[in-house]
């Protein structure tokens, strides 16, 4: 069964929606940059991608305003982008028992430590009774599931910075199976408060010392040293491709096939041999049927660490040969938006198949020589790729990939390069 994808809500540092995000990745717009004064991670970040203040009343009324997660704030409103821009009404474009929503992510950790920071200095009786809808992971799905009347499918994906990617893949085993027409799928991260921060890093796993934060997130480059930390949301709609043409929608693109593989190997350091990221690419290809050598780009973990851009790049020899594929990681100007990244990277992929148009991996000054591939440096690179792959990977070696097919015919958007 053929699944596409008819929608897309993206909101992530280098803006919001289709047109922003592609034009920004295709032309090296960032979006990182110093925290900014009164920002509660300032003191913990010298870098990051950041949003910008979001009015709560423009997703909910009432007391609600009050008691929701940022999580849930960037959920709601790239649900809502998401199935305006499938042209999907719930009800009345598709049985609402017909659609899922299943959406990544680790959920309102700020919320919990607001609310342990005002027991601690102000008693019991400080601590809200909405703590736990602020919390819980399921709390993106069931908010959207409650906004938009969706009463079929609905869970939360919690395989850390592959949760987005895995949600897509769920999504799209869903509507393969028969259980669903339409699922609304992807991640949502808001990981910029003290306490997460300074986990990353007392780990040393940030980027730091850069006077230009602008340049801190340098993916496969020789002078990287951590990634930066981002928040935002990604989700898309997918769909029944018969589902989809008996109302007319336009598409994006195929998902083609998904691999999903764990490392068994340590709980936060990736295989350096990078083979349980190989077989789960590999999978992606196996359950599409596509040789490696038709796949014409791949959206790379890549986040700018030591190890992990080493270890990535010795998966993709194996799988594609060195050079095999053209690579670039788009997370030079996202940062890394831990469980969303995947979900964006998916967006950008089927984006550049459907322009032609290959985003680079900007910054890559000097590439480092552990991290050979056919990369995409500094500008777009024109390409008539019908496949593209990207893959994410999370603590406890967690792997995901898709594998995404180039739309034609009536029902495909048409390719407007930087759209």
């Amino acid at each position: 069964m053929t699944v596409v994808i008819t929608g897309m809500g993206l909101f992530s540092p280098v803006g919001r929606g289709v047109d922003a995000t592609f034009t920004a990745l295709t032309t090296g717009r960032s979006g990182l940059s110093r925290p900014p004064e009164g920002h509660p991670a300032r003191e913990s970040l010298e870098v990051a991608g950041v949003l910008p203040p979001i009015d709560p009343r423009t997703v909910a009324t009432g007391p609600e305003t009050k008691v929701l997660d940022r999580v849930v704030l960037f959920a709601l409103l790239t649900a809502a982008d998401a199935l305006a821009d499938a042209g999907i009404e719930v009800g009345r474009d598709v049985d609402p028992t017909r659609i899922g929503v299943v959406v990544g992510g680790v959920g309102g950790m700020s919320t919990l430590e607001q609310q342990v920071i005002a027991r601690t200095e102000r008693g019991r009786a400080a601590v809200s009774p909405y703590l736990l809808t602020g919390i819980l992971p399921n709390m993106a799905s069931a908010r959207i599931a409650i906004a938009h009347g969706i009463r079929g499918y609905s869970s939360s994906v919690g395989t850390a910075c592959a949760s987005g990617a895995q949600a897509v893949a769920d999504a799209a085993r869903l509507i393969r199976a028969g259980e669903a027409d339409v699922v609304l799928c992807g991640a949502s991260e808001a990981p910029l408060f003290p306490t997460f921060a300074d986990t990353f890093g007392n780990a040393r796993a940030l980027a730091r010392g850069w006077a230009d934060p602008t340049e801190a997130s340098r993916p496969f480059d020789r002078r990287r040293n951590g990634f930066v930390l981002a928040e935002g949301a990604a989700l898309l709609v997918l769909e029944r491709a018969g589902h989809a043409a008996a109302r007319g929608a336009r598409t994006y693109a195929e998902v083609a096939g998904y691999g999903s593989t764990t490392d068994a190997h340590h709980p936060t350091m990736p295989r350096p041999d990078g083979e349980g990221a190989a077989d789960c690419m590999r999978a992606a290809l196996a359950r599409a049927d596509v040789p490696p050598a038709e796949v014409g780009y791949v959206n790379a973990h890549g986040t700018g660490t030591k190890l992990g851009d080493i270890a990535e790049s010795a998966a993709l020899g194996k799988v594609f040969g060195v050079g095999g594929v053209p690579v670039s990681s788009t997370k030079a100007l996202t940062g890394h938006l831990l469980g969303a990244s995947g979900v964006v990277e998916a967006a950008a992929c089927a984006l550049a198949l459907r322009a032609g148009l290959l985003p680079p991996t900007y910054h890559l000054d000097d590439p480092d020589p552990e991290c050979p591939a056919d990369h995409v440096r500094d500008v777009p690179r024109a390409s008539r790729a019908e496949f593209a792959l990207t893959n994410s990977f999370g603590f406890g070696g967690q792997n995901v990939s898709l594998l995404l097919r180039r739309t034609t015919g009536a029902g495909a958007r048409p390719a407007e390069p930087g759209r």
